[in-house]
């Protein structure tokens, strides 16, 4: 599961970012990621591993726990969709 990547996208426009500019920062931290990787993250389509949530938070500037406050209200309006509907 994949509940960071509104979060970035979000973190990434508020500093004015492209998602290649992001991806060339990811990738001087060691992380060889495509731009069109970092889409399917932010679209929550591709799964991110723990190493990799500690590179986005390198290269976007921000503590780790910075990508899980507040995620996309979007998921917290599905889970009350579905709490709703039990």
């Amino acid at each position: 599961m994949n509940v960071i990547g509104p979060k970035v996208k979000a973190l990434r426009a508020s500093k004015r970012m492209t998602q290649e500019a992001l991806a060339a920062r990811c990738n001087i931290k060691k992380w060889d990621i495509s731009r069109s990787t970092l889409a399917k993250i932010e679209a929550q389509v591709r799964r991110v591993k723990d190493e990799e949530v500690a590179l986005l938070a390198q290269a976007l500037n921000v503590d780790i726990k910075d990508l899980y406050e507040h995620t996309d209200d979007r998921s917290q309006d599905q889970t009350s969709s579905r709490n709703s509907r039990s």
